[in-house]
């Protein structure tokens, strides 16, 4: 049975059968070091001593099934946060939900694809890492907040580099799943910044934009799409056009993003920049005309800075590749976004675009 080394990280795998346990040795100790338990028993006598990056576990085992060794794992302090992913034969989806809602973060069924199984590790991993990373700059960040008293004015300095280091962080997991949009994010707040100027400039919607930061919105635009960093990497770099089926699966990061947002308000002080955040992730796809997601509002029932998000990330889809199409020049682009105000965009929100279009253009 391998070892644990420091060289590479560990994975444990589940199996009663002994096959399926060589087979996954093969696909899996190029890239981590593997050990191997073909029972419950054997899989929690090397957790006292080791503690995996993830474990693959069998569900269908003699003596005690998947199911139950899940519930065993998520019940310990010491074990509960190790990532599951659960292997199976089977393909009910009655099967698969019910793994996933005991805490498993994949359902993979069996026999192994070896590039699909290498590929799944490598992203929930990724995923995994990611989110250590954020609690632990969302723990420090609620330490800050809730010392903010106490601290010396010096110490300001330190909690706007956090906040800016765990927006960056958030931002950077989105566009790392996410590759074909690269410089998207650099593009959308400049437009944000843009349009929200002209805003105040023209004193449009008073009620809503004098209450609004414009440097803190547009940090926090930032975070826009960080719902799809729960979307499956096959939707988000599909070369043609999304099913139904994929279209109403990639529609759900509006709402994960929102549910992100509000997460870390749990962990700290509710402030702005956390507000402008769930407002942009949630609304950037609502349409004047309602016919846009998650919710179908319409016209003032979106928030200003979702309306304004949904010119500013338009403007530059129009204007990039996607695997979809070649770039848009920029007139054609200002064309479609002319074409849809009144449907799409807010109406008086275009009128302004037009006015700094040119602007559009420098980033």
């Amino acid at each position: 049975m391998p070892q644990p080394t420091d060289k590479k990280e560990l994975i444990i795998l589940v199996d009663d059968n002994l096959a399926n346990l060589r087979t996954g040795i093969n696909i899996l100790s190029r890239n981590y070091t593997v050990s191997t338990a073909p029972s419950a028993a054997k899989m929690f006598n090397l957790l006292e001593n080791n503690k995996p990056v993830i474990i693959l576990l069998d569900v269908d085992m003699p003596e005690m099934n998947g199911y139950e060794i899940i519930k065993i794992l998520k019940s310990k302090s010491e074990t509960k946060n190790i990532p599951v992913i659960f292997l199976t034969a089977r393909a009910d989806f009655g099967d698969e939900i019910e793994g996933l809602s005991l805490g498993a973060i994949d359902y993979i069924t069996k026999p192994f694809q070896p590039p699909l199984l290498l590929k799944r590790i490598e992203v929930h991993l990724l995923v995994e890492k990611q989110k250590q990373k954020l609690e632990k700059l969302a723990a420090d960040l609620k330490y800050f907040n809730n010392n903010l008293q106490k601290m010396v004015l010096e110490k300001t300095e330190n909690i706007l580099e956090l906040q800016d280091a765990m927006l960056k962080t958030m931002a950077e997991m989105v566009e790392y799943r996410d590759d074909i949009t690269g410089g998207h994010i650099e593009r959308t707040q400049h437009g944000v910044k843009l349009l929200l100027e002209e805003i105040k400039k023209n004193n449009y919607y008073p009620d809503e934009a004098n209450n609004i930061n414009i440097d803190l919105a547009v940090q926090s635009c930032q975070l826009h799409d960080v719902g799809k960093i729960s979307i499956e990497d096959k939707l988000l770099k599909k070369p043609g056009k999304l099913t139904v089926e994929e279209f109403e699966e990639m529609k759900k990061h509006a709402l994960i993003g929102e549910q992100i947002m509000e997460k870390i308000e749990t962990l700290t002080k509710k402030n702005d920049f956390l507000k402008y955040a769930k407002i942009f992730a949630g609304s950037h796809h609502e349409k004047w005309n309602g016919t846009g997601y998650p919710r179908g509002l319409k016209e003032n029932e979106i928030p200003l800075l979702g309306r304004v998000m949904a010119i500013a990330d338009v403007y530059d889809s129009l204007i990039s590749v996607r695997p979809y199409k070649e770039p848009f020049t920029h007139d054609k682009s200002v064309k479609i976004i002319n074409e849809g105000s009144g449907t799409q965009f807010d109406p008086l929100l275009v009128k302004l675009f037009n006015s700094v279009e040119e602007q559009f253009m420098n980033k």
